[in-house]
């Protein structure tokens, strides 16, 4: 049995579409931020970071959304969620999901959570963050805009979890205040991936309390 540790509306999201695309028996554990929760002793033992995902399997606790997508694709082989046969195909799946981890979600960060690279009380620099905010975000979204999505699904005709991590962090366009008008492919990739039932009833899992 595997347990993920998640919050709604956070990055979380992609394994958790993962792990129900998988067909994998997991359970969930909701963790409340705004009560901190991410911060408290209890789920400090889980993961030491104060971050979700972290995903509690037979073996330890493993954190990192790409972590946890490759861990998830390779358990499962039968979902086809990775090239995992194909050594250049899959580093192009850690490729593009490092991209998103390291430089799309550190963009997305320094909106709204300044205070980790400058202190909290200076709100010059804090300011200036969010004022680059939409730039950053969208001059990243416009790589995979123009470059980095190769076809219907990010690595052409096979969706991936590069999909599921795609579309969770395209969730977050336009509380960015990203120009959402020039990103018309990755638009109707979110849009595609709307449409799919599973991801509809993941997303009303995380709505309602963790089972």
């Amino acid at each position: 049995m595997l347990t993920l540790y998640y919050a709604p509306g956070t990055c979380a999201l992609a394994a958790h579409l993962a792990l129900a695309h998988s067909g994998a028996d997991y359970t969930l554990v909701r963790l409340d931020f705004s009560r901190d929760e991410q911060r408290s002793p209890a789920y400090l033992q889980v993961n030491p970071k104060g971050r979700v995902p972290a995903l509690a399997t037979d073996r330890g606790v493993l954190t990192e959304t790409p972590a946890l997508l490759h861990y998830i694709a390779q358990s499962f082989p039968q979902a086809r969620l990775a090239p995992l046969d194909d050594a250049f195909a899959m580093a192009q799946v850690h490729e593009f999901n490092s991209y998103l981890c390291a430089t799309v979600h550190v963009a997305h960060a320094h909106g709204r959570r300044g205070y980790r690279w400058v202190d909290a009380d200076d709100a010059h620099s804090l300011a200036a963050m969010k004022k680059k905010l939409p730039q950053a975000v969208g001059d990243a979204f416009a790589l995979i805009e123009e470059q980095l999505l190769r076809g219907p699904w990010v690595l052409g005709e096979q969706l991936t979890v590069c999909d599921y991590y795609l579309f969770t962090i395209s969730k977050w366009l336009e509380g960015d205040a990203v120009d959402v008008s020039r990103l018309p492919r990755v638009l109707e990739h979110r849009a595609r991936m709307l449409a799919e039932p599973l991801v509809q009833r993941v997303l009303e899992a995380e709505r309602g309390p963790a089972t």
